[in-house]
């Protein structure tokens, strides 16, 4: 199977890569000559994944598959959910969005939240969304130098008292939400035999 990962983020790219088949030919955005970063201008995560892989899919003609992920803050009624990669500012900047959510919960008690995946497949047949998520909870302060993005501020529940930056890659791979994503459209596209 041929198949576009529609992101930049080289860190998704390894995680994605990880997880399928070896004997699938997967391309980088790069390779199928799209070098600047895809707009992402969705109301929901849902939105944002099928805005990229449908824009994909249709420059290139092959299977395409998007991801867009969000921290969802129960106390932050959701925040930085879709947002969450620029949510101190315009810029990418993972150091700054997590500055400024420890800062906000600085004196919350309620420190539920959860990561959330949502990958969009696109190809001949149309669109489908498929989804995985974690629940945890957001620490006091960064734990851990491994991940990128939220992972030193987010302890999974079922790894209470470790981040996913405390955690190998292979500990991660096998509870993250776009772990948990991954298998979810797995499972599809081993029912619909593509």
């Amino acid at each position: 199977m041929k198949l576009v990962l529609a992101t930049q983020n080289k860190n998704k790219l390894t995680e994605i890569r990880d997880m399928l088949p070896k004997e699938w030919k997967v391309y980088t955005l790069d390779q199928v000559g799209i070098h600047k970063e895809l707009v992402e201008e969705g109301d929901t995560i849902e939105q944002n994944a099928l805005q990229k892989a449908d824009f994909v899919f249709k420059k290139t003609g092959i299977s395409t598959l998007a991801d867009d992920s969000g921290l969802e803050v129960d106390v932050l009624f959701g925040q930085p959910g879709v947002h969450s990669a620029r949510y101190a500012g315009i810029t990418k900047n993972d150091s700054a969005n997590r500055i400024k959510l420890l800062e906000e919960m600085k004196f919350k008690t309620n420190r539920n939240a959860k990561f959330r995946t949502v990958l969009a497949f696109t190809d001949n047949a149309g669109s489908n969304i498929f989804q995985g998520w974690v629940e945890g909870y957001i620490t006091d302060k960064e734990y851990g130098v491994n991940g990128f993005g939220y992972d030193s501020i987010f302890s999974p529940h079922e790894f209470e008292g470790l981040t996913f930056a405390q955690m190998s890659f292979m500990e991660k791979q096998k509870l993250s939400h776009r772990s948990m994503a991954i298998k979810s459209w797995m499972k599809w596209m081993i029912s619909e035999k593509h």
